[in-house]
């Protein structure tokens, strides 16, 4: 583990402060876990200990023991990007090769599983992010990045698979939106966050019901690079309060369901996913260009399981 950089970015950029909820800060100093990388992304902890992400260039699926060993579980990810695991045998993921796929861990190598690759007889964009929710389906978001010229989809939206372990079904849930990227649901089940990159509003969606969500809502607007008015987010993750963990160029964004800044970790690289994970789920892993970042956060991640 190289902890070059413990110690000089363990530092908190606090924004503006709400009465409603104190700053988040670590509680312990960043550690480089890993690097040499070409663009790290997708960041999925397992409920076995186990923390999978994703090396896009590369076309590599990375695996994280618990105990700190690294392996290789594919160099044939068709660029996959968001991961979710199911199990300890199941693995999601979002190729942005055009597809959502299910890796099966069970045997010696992993067997792949395409569950969605098209909507109304056209391959996806660049399927980026995914969530599972708890009635069998997932949303996933399909933005522009990588994608054929001209787009598959004319569209940059958020889609839903019902039933995607037994009957897949795809429905299309938004128009176009400025590169839909990150992708989250709220604890209960009740909000769908999704992360533009292209603007600087955040957006919320009432679910109305599996697969059904209400009209777009702005939820926070992040802060800019300076001289930059549109720079939106990446990757998502929440914790067990519901606060948000935003990917940005200024490092990890925080905020409350409400909306109101909590806070930004700074990383010595820009983020692009971030996920929680470690033996109490408190521990913060991001990935960030060309390495992998862990920091110690003093509230538990949501672990997103669906329920069995």
């Amino acid at each position: 583990m190289n902890s070059r950089f413990a110690l000089l970015f363990a530092s908190i950029v606090s924004l503006y402060s709400s009465a409603a909820g104190q700053t988040i800060q670590p509680t312990g100093p960043i550690q480089q876990v890993h690097t040499g990388f070409q663009f790290t992304e997708g960041p999925a902890a397992s409920d076995d200990g186990t923390l999978y992400f994703t090396d896009i260039p590369n076309t590599a699926i990375h695996r994280l023991s618990k105990t700190g060993e690294l392996s290789l579980l594919t160099d044939q990810s068709n660029h996959a990007n968001g991961l979710w695991p199911l199990s300890s045998t199941q693995l999601l993921a979002c190729e942005m090769d055009g597809a959502v796929v299910m890796h099966d861990l069970s045997g010696d190598s992993p067997h792949r599983i395409v569950l969605a690759d098209s909507f109304a007889g056209k391959r996806f964009n660049a399927c980026n992010d995914l969530v599972v929710d708890h009635h069998g389906g997932l949303y996933f978001t399909d933005p522009q990045y990588r994608a054929p010229e001209p787009w598959p989809q004319t569209e940059r939206c958020v889609y839903y698979v019902a039933n995607f372990e037994t009957d897949p079904q795809v429905t299309r849930l938004t128009g176009d939106i400025n590169a839909p990227n990150g992708i989250g649901l709220s604890p209960d089940g009740k909000t769908l966050y999704v992360i533009p990159s292209m603007q600087a509003e955040m957006l919320a969606y009432d679910v109305l019901g599996p697969g059904k969500i209400g009209s777009s809502r702005v939820l926070c607007t992040v802060k800019q690079v300076e001289g930059e008015t549109a720079r939106g987010g990446d990757g998502m993750a929440i914790d067990v309060e519901g606060n948000l963990y935003l990917t940005t160029h200024l490092g990890i964004q925080i905020f409350s369901p409400k909306g109101e800044a909590r806070g930004i970790v700074a990383f010595p690289e820009i983020p692009a996913n971030v996920t929680f994970g470690g033996p109490e789920f408190k521990t913060m892993y991001v990935t960030a260009r060309k390495s992998l970042y862990s920091v110690e956060m003093p509230i538990e991640g949501f672990r997103e399981f669906p329920a069995n």
